[in-house]
């Protein structure tokens, strides 16, 4: 990532088709042209404010401007669709190279649609159908399935389940980040998820994440068998993970989450939930780039449920497009969520046909990869939902 893109926070927002966005909204009262792409920046100088906005008017778009001080403004780009390839080349001749760098990389990056992932001896193609990622919970407190799978035999066991049931990746973790957990020690989770790992390194053919923020259970987990990393920090929980992360090579889920599992649901606000969001991850991806690891090597999570509210989490499945600003596979977590819970007033157990009906919409708005307890209906879900919407035509 460019350290363009880390100033000005590009991205492309939702589409204006549904009225999911107010940032693009505001644009029905202006005589601006609807259902094109529109492009939000922050941090432009005045001089490229005018410049831009006099090249977008004279080929049937606009510019609006949201706030300015001191000679610096945040700016939405209302680019018609017919100009936009023109408008990539000519954007080098009429902004600053800073600006005209983070909107010809935000749009380069947001039509890119597969991906390769290396993991170790079992690459990834992401992309030309939408995979699923399979928890196993080695915990006796997590929020769904906390204790049914403590013992090494038994979670083994349903990890196995899992791939003949489809799973393309198995996540192993052995930490609850339910909202208000309390904290392991790294010898507790070494005890409950290596023996598992080298269980099953041998006995399947799938990738299998280490869902952990511990440099130390991440590396172990790697020697036994592991090759994804899975941080609900972002690598920044433990520095030492960045070390980690680079010197293995392998794939790393980089998740947003507003504090800690055990502050994060304590009344989490945003001035703009999808621009930080965006900003928070992106940031991740730099630090993890500048530690050594791969750009291609990264996966991103809007971080359903981790220090969001229900409106929050409503907010970003129907956003959930604008990680694609990012360039990289988005990973999404519903599965037997709260948010979930809270509109049907049913326990985790229960909650499949809902954990369902995000899964539909996530793949529809742009997700790549889905981490799910049930392995089987996630399957159905995503093979029917890439038939009627194949990843080329997602809005």
């Amino acid at each position: 990532m460019t350290t363009a893109s880390l100033s000005h926070n590009p991205r492309v927002l939702s589409s204006p088709a549904a009225p999911v966005c107010g940032e693009v909204e505001r644009y029905t009262a202006h005589d601006v042209p609807l259902g094109e792409w529109f492009i939000k920046l922050l941090d432009v100088p005045d001089p490229d404010v005018s410049r831009l906005g006099g090249l977008l008017v004279d080929n049937g778009g606009g510019l609006e401007v949201e706030s300015q001080a001191e000679g610096r403004a945040e700016v939405v780009l209302c680019l018609p669709e017919a100009f936009r390839d023109r408008f990539t080349a000519q954007v080098l001749d009429n902004a600053s190279p800073s600006v005209a760098k983070a909107i010809s990389s935000t749009l380069d990056a947001y039509r890119r649609s597969t991906f390769r992932l290396d993991c170790r001896a079992t690459p990834l193609e992401v992309g030309k159908r939408t995979l699923i990622m399979g928890v196993v919970n080695v915990t006796p407190d997590s929020f769904s399935d906390g204790g049914e799978l403590l013992d090494p035999e038994a979670a083994v066991a349903h990890a196995q389940r899992l791939v003949e049931e489809g799973a393309d990746i198995l996540d192993i973790g052995g930490e609850s980040t339910r909202p208000g957990a309390q904290p392991v020690s790294v010898n507790t989770e070494l005890e409950r998820v290596i023996p598992v790992i080298e269980a099953l390194a041998s006995h399947v053919n799938v990738p299998i994440s280490i869902d952990t923020s511990k440099a130390r259970v991440a590396e172990r987990a790697l020697e036994a068998g592991a090759s994804i990393i899975n941080d609900v920090t972002a690598l920044r929980g433990d520095p030492a993970m960045r070390a980690v992360a680079a010197h293995s090579g392998v794939p790393v889920v980089l998740m947003h989450m507003k504090g800690t599992p055990r502050t994060m649901q304590r009344n989490p606000t945003y001035a703009d939930l999808m621009g930080e969001i965006v900003g928070h991850l992106r940031a991740s991806m730099t630090m993890a780039v500048r530690a050594g690891v791969s750009e291609e090597q990264i996966i991103v999570d809007p971080g359903i449920g981790f220090g969001k509210t229900l409106g929050h989490n409503l907010e970003i499945m129907r956003r959930l497009g604008e990680l694609r600003s990012l360039g990289r596979p988005i990973l999404l977590g519903t599965s037997r969520k709260s948010m979930i819970g809270a509109i049907l007033d049913v326990p985790p157990p229960q909650r499949l046909f809902g954990t369902a009906a995000t899964l539909a919409f996530g793949i529809q708005r742009g997700a790549h990869i889905l981490r799910v307890h049930d392995v089987r209906p996630a399957v159905h879900v995503a093979r029917m939902t890439d038939a009627m919407l194949p990843r080329p035509s997602r809005s």
